[in-house]
């Protein structure tokens, strides 16, 4: 019977298992893919906005080489945390359910059972994207994922989004040798959020004509050589090749649901939890990351919500005395 189960083997899910170690709970982190497999999907060359400082966890620091970290330093860096502090984690072992027993559950996993008090869960976001919803999105020339320039060399690319990862996108691939790179907005403008270096790249290049931006669009249909967009009163049709459609990712909510976790009445599918102890509507179930913000996930980052850990643990280590 362990003292908690930590599900995902994300930095925050990381930071658990730490403050679990610290404090001699006995503890598994089970995750369905690789370590922070959602950092892995981010693009190669992607820069965070955080500092190296505020990525850090289980007092380990984190040298970039760099004013703000790579993708590349922070697989490295999580890594080394997770070997230096010898977590006890399982990866490529997915929940299959869980089952409520008298002393607790027992999480049911591809390759075992495991009997815990506590689960803890820190699930991310990066598997579900939002869909465009639009005739020819099933087509192989679209992707809701981005990872590096060199396969649009010479195409005509159309990026749908106007937040960071497509202005990353839309910049990258122009400046890698895309034939022609189209921006598809459905805002008046590129988002104020962008990361304060890019935008003004981003809207210098628009306004030279280096890149289209067509604002307060949609696409309609996505054909094999072409693209529709209703823009301005106007329906537009123009040679594509490839669909990057950066809309964003949501969370799943299957295993929460099927844990009894409910949700806040507000657009958001907030989960409800104690501030406090981030222990949910359940009891046992506690939850940690970006999956406290539910559809919000611009909400909770590695950096405000690493505090989750210590908070959770406390909790436990009171409950369990």
């Amino acid at each position: 019977m362990k003292d908690l189960i930590v599900i995902g083997a994300g930095p925050i899910g990381l930071a658990c298992g730490i403050e679990a170690k610290k404090n001699k709970l006995d503890y598994l982190i089970l995750d369905k893919g690789m370590l922070v497999n959602s950092l892995y999907n981010y693009p190669q060359n992607m820069t965070f906005f955080s500092t190296s400082d505020r990525l850090e966890i289980g007092e380990i620091p984190f040298i970039s080489h760099n004013p703000k970290p790579t993708r590349a330093e922070a697989l490295e860096y999580y890594r080394r945390v997770t070997a230096a502090w010898e977590l006890n984690v399982k990866l490529y072992e997915g929940v299959d359910r869980f089952e409520k027993t008298t002393d607790g559950f027992i999480v049911h996993t591809r390759k075992g059972s495991y009997p815990t008090k506590n689960i803890v869960m820190a699930t991310g976001f990066y598997d579900l994207p939002y869909l465009l919803n639009v005739e020819g999105e099933d087509l192989p020339k679209v992707s809701h994922y981005y990872k590096e320039p060199h396969p649009y060399f010479g195409m005509d690319i159309v990026v749908v989004g106007a937040a960071n990862s497509a202005v990353d996108v839309a910049l990258e691939t122009y400046r890698k040798g895309a034939k022609s790179v189209s921006l598809i907005i459905r805002e008046k403008e590129i988002g104020k959020r962008v990361k304060y270096w890019a935008r003004p790249d981003i809207v210098n290049r628009i306004e030279e004509g280096s890149i289209r931006a067509f604002f307060e669009a949609e696409l309609k249909e996505i054909k094999p050589s072409s693209v529709v967009i209703s823009s301005a009163n106007e329906t537009l049709e123009i040679a594509n090749d490839f669909v990057l459609a950066m809309t964003g990712y949501q969370p799943d909510f299957t295993l929460l649901e099927s844990l009894g976790v409910a949700f806040q009445p507000d657009e958001y599918k907030t989960p409800v939890y104690n501030e406090s102890t981030m222990e949910s509507n359940q009891e046992g179930v506690y939850l940690a990351g970006v999956v406290c913000g539910g559809l919000k996930t611009n909400k909770w980052f590695i950096e405000n919500s690493r505090v989750h850990a210590p908070q959770i643990i406390n909790a436990l280590i009171e409950k369990l005395n």
